[in-house]
């Protein structure tokens, strides 16, 4: 059964769509792994339909993209951005 959370614009936690190969996308794990959130982790490499979604929302593919569950997108975000998101969002601990 499918993840309700793949190419949801909505989803009930928060998901990373990324790239093995993106050193940006490595970054904001780093960023929610050494700050305990738990996420979903969608490689577009590897997800033909995630590729699809990203393009459409972003416009082209642009990773790291994150989708809280409080609907709010962030697009290639610096780590600033990225934690004071995560900290105005309860997006809970792993």
């Amino acid at each position: 059964m499918p993840n309700p959370d793949n190419n949801n614009p909505k989803p009930t936690r928060l998901v990373l769509y990324s790239a093995a190969w993106c050193p940006d996308c490595k970054r904001s794990k780093s960023v929610l792994d050494n700050h305990k959130v738990d996420y979903l982790d969608i490689d577009i490499g590897k997800d033909n339909d995630a590729f699809i979604f990203i393009e459409k929302l972003t416009r082209r593919v642009r990773i790291p993209t994150l989708i809280f569950p409080d609907g709010t997108i962030l697009i290639e975000p610096s780590d600033e951005a990225l934690l004071k998101q995560i900290h105005s969002t309860d997006v809970g601990a792993a």
